[in-house]
């Protein structure tokens, strides 16, 4: 488990990492207008990706055993979906730019929609790399993939292409994705049919993807309302605010869930361990992640202008109300791997149509206060949608609300102390020297980091011990 995590998040790391870098180029060399208009195309081709798959990758990978023949039907059903989604967006592409008053939507849609065609020819080598635990492969592959990704973006928006240099790096990052993915299974597509095999895994996946789509829609219902009423560039300050808010969780949640699923799938059967693993990850993930989150809050427009410039300044406000919903992401995530892997998808997909029919209502109620107040809603949304899941899946585990707690609680304590010293620290930096973005931010990024180093190391905590303990032993070496 260590070693699979290890892995998925130095891949992880290195990939935001990177991406993070050429976000910064990108945000320079293009406009908050170019961003909005892409993310506007991708709130509907989004919700395409998950019906694409059909959740029979997921299948692949939770299946107790497969064969050769499974892989090329779920590879031949994905390429027939993928085909009707992409000539479904062709013939719809004059509306959709019709409803957005925007007639370059037509061009962007078209264009956008051809990654599908592309799609089966990835799903299935990289739901093999997932099924084989090959964490180090994937890495590589993701690097691979965002370098190709990045390359072309930039070298067009360096040419003056605008919003299509985006979307043009996309399908040149989807071609990679592909032909990565096979070269590391060797894996090579074949057309069958076989309607026993194709039922047996469109089962579990017709569940899959439902719930990723409400779960997308979800999270997109923002996207859409601040698009419709505030225009592209109000969506591209927002979605930058909410991409930040997703990058630390994404390196450190979304790897632990990666990983934890297949765990978990592999150990169906015993109760004990599975119960282990869900709380073990909770109490590891919110340490980890928690005061990457509380420094950021701090220095949230000091950062957002040095690294993007003073043109996106207005996304950091956004930033610091869409943190407070992190640890309600943290509990719905490990909860949700353990719904996957325990195939109680059903009963999470009436939990999440009625998380969305919440956001719905605040969303409506919160938009009036502009962008700020669709953040407020997102937020207000998280905490039910993280209560319900992980009351499913401690009743799966048979796990008590107290011991969620106890393997919360010495993130909440670590933090509590973290807060105060960066509330202090902030005092003093306003008095001892003058502001400046550059000098504010490393310094409380520094004050944070060791002030919460030092807290883990030698504050009693007895969920900690054993963590500590191993961060010591490696701090030690150097000198032994």
């Amino acid at each position: 488990m260590r070693s699979g995590v290890r892995w998925v998040i130095a891949g992880r790391a290195g990939q935001d990492l990177l991406h993070f870098g050429l976000s910064i180029v990108l945000a320079r060399l293009l406009t908050p207008t170019d961003f909005g208009l892409l993310a506007t195309v991708q709130i509907f081709t989004g919700i395409a990706n998950f019906v694409a798959g059909g959740g029979m990758g997921q299948a692949l990978v939770q299946a107790k055993g497969i064969e050769p023949r499974d892989t090329h039907v779920v590879f031949t059903a994905q390429l027939c979906i993928c085909t009707l989604i992409y000539a479904f967006f062709f013939m719809t592409s004059p509306a959709f730019a019709a409803w957005f008053n925007e007639p370059l939507y037509e061009d962007l849609m078209r264009v956008s929609a051809l990654t599908f065609l592309i799609r089966p020819f990835s799903n299935t080598p990289n739901s093999l790399l997932h099924r084989a635990m090959r964490y180090k492969a994937t890495a590589f592959a993701n690097i691979v993939i965002l370098c190709v990704t990045g390359s072309v973006s930039v070298l067009l928006a360096l040419l003056g292409a605008g919003v299509w240099s985006l979307v043009l790096g996309g399908i040149a990052g989807g071609i990679a994705n592909a032909i990565t993915a096979a070269a590391l299974t060797r894996w090579r597509p074949r057309i069958l049919f076989d309607a026993s095999t194709l039922r047996r895994h469109a089962g579990y996946g017709l569940k899959v993807s439902l719930n990723d789509i409400v779960q997308y829609l979800r999270q997109q219902s923002g996207n859409f309302v601040i698009s419709r009423f505030m225009g592209a560039e109000a969506v591209g300050l927002f979605n930058k605010a909410v991409s930040l808010n997703d990058k630390p969780r994404g390196v450190l949640n979304s790897a632990a869930y990666k990983v934890v699923f297949r765990a978990l799938a592999k150990t169906q059967g015993d109760l004990n361990q599975s119960r282990y693993l869900y709380l073990r990850t909770l109490n590891l993930v919110s340490v980890y992640t928690l005061p990457i989150y509380l420094v950021l809050w701090w220095t949230a427009e000091p950062f957002i202008v040095v690294v993007y410039g003073s043109h996106w300044a207005e996304a950091a406000p956004i930033l610091r109300i869409v943190m407070f919903s992190v640890l309600f992401d943290i509990l719905s995530s490990q909860s949700g791997a353990v719904t996957a892997a325990r195939r109680l998808l059903g009963r999470e997909l009436s939990i999440q149509i009625a998380s969305w029919v919440i956001l719905i209502i605040a969303i409506c109620i919160g938009y009036r206060w502009g962008a700020s107040g669709v953040a407020w809603a997102l937020v207000v949304n998280a905490i039910p949608l993280a209560l319900l899941m992980a009351r499913l899946a401690a009743r799966e585990l048979q796990v008590r609300p107290r011991d969620i707690l106890r393997a919360l609680h010495p993130a909440l304590a670590l933090n509590a102390v973290l807060a105060a010293a960066l509330w202090v620290a902030d005092w003093c930096a306003r008095v001892a020297f003058p502001y400046h973005p550059v000098t504010y931010t490393a310094w409380m990024a520094g004050i944070g980091f060791l002030c919460y180093a030092l807290c883990f190391l030698l504050l009693p905590i007895p969920q900690l011990a054993s963590e500590a303990a191993r961060w010591k032993n490696i701090l030690r070496k150097p000198w032994r």
